[in-house]
């Protein structure tokens, strides 16, 4: 190849050199030291409520102050606001306050798990197990015949609660539901994949040992015994409830380079995670900048705590009102990037994807225009001048990035909350990392793309 072709080409063409070949030992070693704690993250954070735990703890740490909408703040101030334990959003408010709009980047910290029923106990063949109902999208087949952990809150009619959290310890119990063994298996391998479990199938096996020989159902006597003993709640108060089964293996480096991590959450508590230390990074930015945490996506935003609500756009109001300006000019100024993931390239199912459109693990962080399904059903689809804009920053920064879509066209694609945000009129886009075996019980992603995730958010609040 000549050097005019070669310069030519580097010039119009997209370069297929692999873009991890870009980073130095030095950088590389920066991306191993960031995921660590990151880890601990998410082996403390394995539910919605635990990852707002979490957060604020990380909040207070680095000065953030609980927002109080009768004080009027100054630039460098950090503030952070809860919503019913399941969302939180932190601020920084800048140099020019909102008069110039705020930067938005918003996450979800809910992921796939197996909820209980209201009423989940019962005794079948003298052993006592839970009823569930799945949360999210999950393959169910996925969720059998491995270590699942309970967690959540239980409150009750005196007013009082009790959180719970068993199984992840190795000198915990854990749980478990089971299956068929293959020998008597023929009936169930004749079903299609998506038939051979249903939701009533999903019982969770946690108990076998009866009180007393007495008559009645005596195991499920002594599983509620030895919960109410340790717990001190009855059956009833299960009505009252939230309790989640969630896979009981903790985060671990992936391959013999140990340059990925798998584990249970990381769709999306991977971008929450990298936005939550863009926001604690941001230092004095020009404009507030605010990092939204937030429930419900899984499951379509809404409720009080999804991104439906109209929790984060009160906030705003708020600030806006206390330097004397009016909330829906403060939001069509404002800018936002959308934190959540796509699907990483998989070379066992390639046929899933188109090769030219879509995200490769150690390519950086994804940048997707559009989500949505088939006709970009149910999307914002990011402006051409807004894209401009966020290659612009990335780029200026040195940030490794790629686009990617969902999937083949008329096979995948998927939703985000971006649009929610969109719908306020401000302008955002989704940028995340990309994930193997995303929604499964361990999801793998690549450290670098972490990293870079994490620099993007941070760039995107300080210039």
């Amino acid at each position: 190849m000549s050097n005019e072709t070669k310069e030519l080409k580097e010039q119009l063409l997209i370069s297929s050199k692999k873009k991890i070949h870009r980073l130095s030992d030095e950088e590389l070693a920066k991306a191993d030291e960031f995921c660590e704690p990151y880890k601990d993250f998410l082996n403390k954070a394995r539910t919605e409520r635990e990852a707002v735990t979490e957060a604020l703890a990380m909040a207070k740490e680095n000065g953030f102050k609980e927002y109080n909408p009768d004080i009027t703040y100054s630039a460098g101030d950090k503030v952070y606001i809860v919503n019913r334990n399941k969302a939180i959003g932190l601020a920084v408010i800048g140099r020019t306050g909102t008069s110039e709009g705020v930067l938005l980047s918003i996450a979800h910290i809910d992921s796939p798990r197996i909820d209980l029923k209201p009423n989940p106990l019962y005794e079948k063949d003298s052993l006592a197990l839970f009823k569930t109902h799945y949360y999210g999208g999950i393959k169910k087949y996925q969720w059998t015949t491995i270590p699942l952990a309970l967690h959540g809150r239980v409150c009750k009619t005196d007013g009082t609660y009790v959180d719970i959290s068993i199984g992840d310890d190795e000198s915990d119990p854990c749980f478990c539901i089971s299956d068929i063994l293959p020998h008597l298996g023929q009936e169930q391998a004749q079903k299609k994949l998506g038939q051979a479990f249903t939701g009533e199938d999903l019982n969770c096996l946690i108990g076998s040992r009866p009180y007393s020989d007495e008559e009645g159902e005596q195991v499920r006597l002594n599983t509620m015994k030895l919960i109410y003993d340790k717990y001190g709640f009855t059956e009833n108060d299960f009505l009252s409830a939230e309790l989640s089964l969630v896979p009981a293996c903790k985060s671990r480096d992936v391959g013999f380079d140990r340059s990925m991590i798998g584990s249970y959450g990381h769709d999306d508590r991977v971008c929450a995670y990298t936005a939550l230390m863009a926001i604690i990074d941001a230092g004095v930015p020009e404009k507030t900048c605010i990092t939204y945490l937030t429930d419900k996506e899984e499951t379509g935003s809404d409720g009080n705590t999804g991104m439906q609500s109209d929790f984060l756009r009160y906030f705003i109001y708020d600030m806006a009102k206390s330097e004397g300006q009016e909330g829906y000019r403060v939001l069509s100024k404002s800018k936002c990037l959308s934190a959540d993931v796509n699907a990483a390239v998989d070379p066992t199912y390639a046929s899933c994807f188109e090769s030219k459109n879509c995200s490769y693990l150690n390519e950086g962080v994804v940048i997707s225009k559009y989500t949505g399904a088939r006709g970009k059903s149910g999307t914002s689809d990011a402006s051409a001048e807004y894209m401009g804009e966020i290659r612009t920053m990335l780029e200026s920064n040195d940030i490794i990035w790629q686009v990617g879509e969902l999937g083949r066209v008329d096979l995948g694609g998927g939703g985000t909350i971006a649009k929610y945000v969109a719908n306020m009129n401000v302008d955002v886009v989704d940028l995340g990392v990309p994930v193997l075996s995303m929604h499964a019980p361990f999801e793998i992603v690549a450290k670098v793309d972490v990293y870079m995730a994490y620099l993007a958010f941070l760039h995107f609040f300080v210039g």
